[in-house]
């Protein structure tokens, strides 16, 4: 139902499966910036002890919660590219037998394997970023959690300690998010030229 009304006002589903591929890349652009703004918000709560506790928690509290609303929305986006990807291919493999020409048919067939080749590595990348986000997440959670229950000046030394993995986790995240969305700009650019 979806499709048949899009297709009425003219976008095919390749044109959807473009659009939220780009959906997909811009959320994973708003969850660098996230978990980048998050970790800056841990480490100037680790930098700032004198600062009032239930503060400190407050402030952990609400980054590691917008971290999480972004990872969703990651999650949320590329669950939509894959299931237009699915719905794309399915017309596309049944529309095969509808040529009466057999190089055409031979022709459209390679473009589809060469699509899916391509959509198969920009999905891999997506699902690593993806994957990488909740070591990341668990990491926040577990230093919410701590604070949480140790509102205390010790507790926020015990943080300094932990920082320095959460930022190599949140780096490694962000570079593997830099690949995926450099592949989702590639795949966009290759669609955009018929295939």
């Amino acid at each position: 139902m979806y499709y048949k009304t899009m297709e009425k006002f003219g976008y095919e589903k390749r044109d959807i499966l473009v659009d939220r591929v780009e959906d997909a890349r811009d959320s994973q652009n708003d969850a660098q910036e996230t978990f980048r703004s998050s970790l800056e918000r841990f480490q100037s709560v680790v930098d700032t002890p004198d600062t009032e506790l239930k503060e400190q928690y407050a402030e952990i509290s609400d980054a590691y919660e917008d971290s999480l609303a972004s990872a969703e929305e990651v999650r949320d986006r590329i669950d939509k590219v894959e299931e237009v990807a699915e719905d794309l291919f399915d017309e596309w493999e049944d529309e095969l037998s509808l040529y009466e020409s057999a190089s055409l048919r031979r022709s459209s067939e390679q473009q589809l394997k060469e699509t899916r080749v391509q959509y198969g590595q920009l999905i891999s990348r997506m699902h690593d970023a993806e994957d990488r986000m909740e070591p990341v997440l668990q990491a926040f959670e577990d230093q919410v959690l701590y604070l949480k229950h140790n509102l205390n000046a010790q507790a926020i030394g015990s943080l300094e300690n932990e920082l320095v993995s959460i930022r190599q986790d949140v780096d490694s995240l962000i570079r593997n998010m830099e690949q995926s969305i450099a592949e989702s700009e590639a795949f966009i650019q290759r669609f955009r030229q018929g295939g």
